[in-house]
């Protein structure tokens, strides 16, 4: 039996990030998005991975971008990991917040559901700009009621073994730790 062409057809996740998903300072096929799309070839065949992640990004110029991508890639999930340069820049919380609601808000009138990726920052800019980042990541996810990593770099960040010389980019060994911390969230949203 024949299957229709849209059930033939397969769906996409699009990944959309900063360096943290581009594989900043490591071949990128070895960064954890590589490898999420090694896994579900084997482990889920019918999805396709688009990485559109772009080292250095904001959540305001990925909101400037947003849309393109959506229109561009038609995902059935965004894999939203932003958020990380808004905080080592020192940008303030609000905006951040406002953008990543607007991203979250694009993907979901495109169809897409969204897995949001949760980011910490050093405690450079203080104990109050630190925790309301962090806080950002769950507040966004319960109000969108979206899937959330609770921070990407669990088990990584900190260990100089597992980051690259700056102290923030992880480095290849560390890259299935990353897909480890995203695969759980993710799973669920592949079975819809």
């Amino acid at each position: 039996m024949l299957l229709p062409l849209a059930a033939m057809a397969s769906q996409t996740i699009l990944v959309f990030g900063d360096s943290l998903s581009a594989a900043y300072g490591i071949p990128r096929e070895a960064g954890w998005v590589s490898l999420l799309e090694k896994k579900l070839a084997q482990e889920k065949p019918g999805w396709r991975v688009v990485n559109a992640s772009v080292s250095g990004e904001t959540t305001g110029s990925g909101l400037r971008r947003i849309a393109s991508a959506l229109a561009e890639y038609q995902p059935a999930i965004v894999i939203l990991e932003l958020g990380a340069n808004d905080g080592l820049r020192g940008l303030p919380i609000k905006d951040m917040q406002r953008n990543l609601a607007a991203i979250i808000q694009a993907c979901r009138k495109a169809k897409a559901r969204v897995l949001l990726l949760g980011m910490r920052i050093p405690p450079n800019y203080g104990i109050t700009y630190t925790k309301e980042f962090s806080e950002t990541f769950p507040l966004l996810a319960v109000k969108f009621r979206t899937k959330l990593v609770p921070f990407l770099l669990d088990g990584v960040a900190g260990d100089p073994a597992l980051t690259q010389a700056d102290g923030l980019h992880p480095l290849i060994q560390a890259q299935p730790r990353l897909l480890e911390n995203v695969w759980p969230a993710l799973r669920p949203l592949l079975a819809r």
